[in-house]
């Protein structure tokens, strides 16, 4: 008995030495850095877009006349994501009425091969934006977004531009042209999809990113006057234009196609607090925006940019400015 219980009792502290040098084990397997994983995936040449599309092509934009010609010789292939009750109204002939969150699945399930552009189609081009910057980074590089939306087809849908620059100078008399520091480069932003390849957590984040739709990553001047503080915001404009004619107070200059990688100044902008970007019309953020919040920062699009608040400077320094000239008054199929 002495020595059946011996052995008992060897076998438990054999099977507890097992136990614990396996957990030990498993506890040094290296942790996967997913927002790392990701954003070195992006930005590489085994990218589903070939090259990092933040740095080169980003915004893919394509004006009413240039699709107009398009939509003539078939070519395009254009994917309005209005409300349907708009979409009736009136529309771009041939047009395909998709719901914001299906324009991605939508786009999987055609052949895109067969036009020279995918064209997505919405009211004053930032939320089209948005999504094209999606498809682009799944390796879509013929999907583009409507320059200032169905604004510029024809003066009919044109009241939402109409409206903004109407009272676009309403912040003017605030903004700064002294320039302020980006922040001391911290961690990047913590991703939870439990995959491991930068495809799967590329495919993860977007299906994140989609169902959130454009209204979690957009906000309005008036949100972000009410107190500077609660942002980093982020002028993703030249240099030169940032000092004159001026930034939001506060903000911090990021130039286009070179800051944001993560060999540059990518890890300056802060995990802990919500970033807005705003460019000149609000499109160029939106693209942006849809990269930012696909590699897990929580990032916002300041609607319509600086043409919502500084419009006559834009205008005096002969920046990009939605006006009646953008009004090309096409004909369109109800």
């Amino acid at each position: 008995m002495f020595n059946l219980r011996y052995l008992r009792n060897i076998f438990a502290v054999f099977i507890l030495a097992i136990f614990v040098w396996s957990c030990s084990e498993s506890s040094n397997e290296p942790t996967v850095n997913e927002a790392e994983v990701l954003i070195k995936y992006l930005e590489s040449t085994q990218s589903p877009y070939g090259k990092f599309y933040v740095n080169t092509d980003l915004p893919s934009i394509v004006d009413a006349a240039t699709l107009k010609a398009d939509v003539e010789a078939n070519k395009a292939y254009v994917i309005d994501i209005r409300a349907a009750a708009d979409f009736a109204k009136g529309r771009i002939k041939g047009a395909k009425n998709i719901s914001e969150t299906e324009v991605i699945n939508h786009i999987k399930s055609i052949d895109a091969t067969k036009y020279d552009k995918i064209v997505i189609v919405c009211y004053t081009g930032q939320t089209a934006g948005y999504y094209a910057s999606l498809a682009r980074l799944l390796g879509y590089k013929n999907v583009f977004s409507l320059k200032w939306g169905m604004c510029s087809w024809h003066t009919d849908f044109a009241k939402r531009w109409r409206d903004v620059i109407a009272n676009g100078n309403k912040y003017a008399s605030q903004f700064e042209t002294k320039p302020n520091s980006k922040g001391q480069p911290g961690n990047l932003p913590v991703l939870n999809t439990g995959k491991k390849t930068g495809k799967e957590i590329l495919e993860a984040r977007v299906n994140k990113i989609i169902s959130e739709k454009f209204d979690a990553a957009k906000i309005t001047a008036d949100e972000v006057f009410q107190d500077l503080s609660k942002y980093y915001i982020v002028n993703y404009w030249p240099e030169s234009q940032y000092l004159d004619p001026g930034h939001i107070p506060g903000a911090v200059q990021y130039t286009p196609k070179a800051s944001l990688a993560l060999d540059q100044e990518l890890k300056t902008l802060p995990t802990n607090k919500t970033i807005v970007i705003y460019c000149y019309s609000g499109q160029t953020s939106a693209f942006l925006v849809a990269y930012l919040r696909l590699i897990g920062y929580d990032a916002k699009s300041l609607l319509f940019g600086a043409n919502g608040m500084i419009y006559d400077k834009m205008v005096e320094k002969k920046l990009t400015t939605f006006n009646d000239n953008e009004i090309k008054n096409f004909e369109y199929e109800k």
